[in-house]
């Protein structure tokens, strides 16, 4: 069994990040607050700080590994930029101009922006701008159809992918002149204009959510509401495309552990790992936690068989999905909702990642001892 720690910290959690050190982590209870717990021991958790200043409900939270920075989000179409003041976390407002809700955010690799994305159909840069003291943004506009879903920034700091509701992933040059510098390298993201979109992805017929890069920035992966993830090499004029069809209910959010590897989590309550083979090829191996690799037909079956009990009574009810959660190693009793990489960043694999979802608990998943068991992709 790959988890190594599962603590229910409320009934739901909309996000959560992690301090740089990983031993706090900072999650919405599907309110209008950010809490703050500190890791005691293994089961053991203290809340040591509520944040309050939203008036909706919290949709994204990011916590920067280098300044100790976090950025919150909120349908009530603010955002705040927190920093530790003696010993209190003090909130500054940033300006984003939206007329519908955030629903996301992401600081970039060189905490120096922060991107955030909106059901007001935009994307908004976000940075520091030293002269007037406060958090500054600039608008992707006109791009999405759609709300934008997430957001994920390339290692490079300036091409950054986003993925919205009406189906499609794109991706944008965020450069802005006196906050990212030039490469020297003719045809560097450097020398695209801000906001100008460099690719769009049409793969998916259904709602797009979650976007990650792979370590290397060479590969891209996004899931559908259609229970499809798609991959994309060469990203650029001449993209190669990949869908991968499953059985399963659809994936929420995607993470790379390793340049041939990636964890999918969703409403199946279960993390799938999918690999790419020495072609390139990617395909669904296994679900974490699982004691052999179930089938396609199998997790079909056992998905009838679990709403079947659901229509019919609770006595079929409770023996079906006893029946499941014991195939399947399920850890969540519900959809997960977001993934969280445990590493420093820039490593090249993930060894540990985190876990959340409308179930209210977090999981923290271990694979130093599934690296046999996951293959050489791994």
């Amino acid at each position: 069994m790959a988890v190594v720690d599962v603590h229910r910290f409320a009934e739901s959690i909309t996000c959560h990040a992690w301090s740089p050190d990983h031993s706090m982590v900072a999650l919405c209870p599907n309110n209008t607050e950010v809490h703050i717990y500190k890791s005691l021991s293994l089961d053991q958790w203290e809340r040591l700080h509520v944040l309050q200043k939203h008036d909706q409900i919290v949709s994204g939270i990011d916590w920067s590994s280098k300044s100790n920075k976090i950025v919150s989000v909120s349908h009530d179409r603010n955002s705040y930029v927190w920093s530790m003041e003696g010993g209190e976390w003090v909130p500054t407002l940033v300006i984003l101009r939206l007329n519908r809700a955030a629903l996301c955010v992401q600081w970039s690799p060189k905490e120096n922006k922060f991107a955030v994305g909106s059901g007001a159909k935009t994307v908004c840069i976000c940075y520091y701008e030293q002269e007037n003291n406060w958090w500054v943004s600039k608008l992707i506009r006109k791009r999405h159809e759609s709300s934008v879903t997430s957001v994920a920034w390339h290692p490079n700091n300036i091409l950054l992918a986003t993925t919205s509701t009406d189906g499609k992933c794109r991706v944008f040059s965020t450069f802005i002149k006196g906050v990212d510098t030039k490469d020297s390298k003719a045809g560097s993201p450097a020398e695209t204009k801000f906001g100008e979109q460099i690719l769009q992805l049409d793969l998916s017929y259904s709602w797009a959510f979650g976007v990650k890069w792979s370590p290397s920035g060479n590969t891209l992966a996004y899931v559908g509401h259609s229970s499809m993830i798609y991959f994309v090499d060469d990203v650029g004029p001449s993209p190669l495309a990949q869908s991968v069809a499953f059985r399963d209910l659809p994936l929420r959010d995607v993470l790379f552990i390793s340049e041939k590897m990636v964890i999918g989590v969703g409403y199946d309550s279960n993390p799938m790992v999918f690999a790419a083979d020495d072609t390139g090829i990617w395909s669904f191996i296994r679900y974490i936690g699982e004691k052999k690799a179930a089938s396609s037909n199998s997790s079909y079956s056992s998905q009838f068989s679990e709403a079947f009990g659901k229509f019919y009574g609770s006595q079929s009810k409770s023996a079906t999905a006893s029946d499941a959660s014991e195939s399947r190693g399920r850890v969540h009793d519900n959809c997960i909702n977001s993934i969280v990489p445990l590493s420093k960043a820039g490593s090249p694999k993930v060894m540990r990642f985190s876990t959340s979802g409308l179930d209210g608990k977090v999981a923290i998943w271990d694979l130093e001892n599934m690296e046999q068991e996951l293959g050489n992709q791994f």
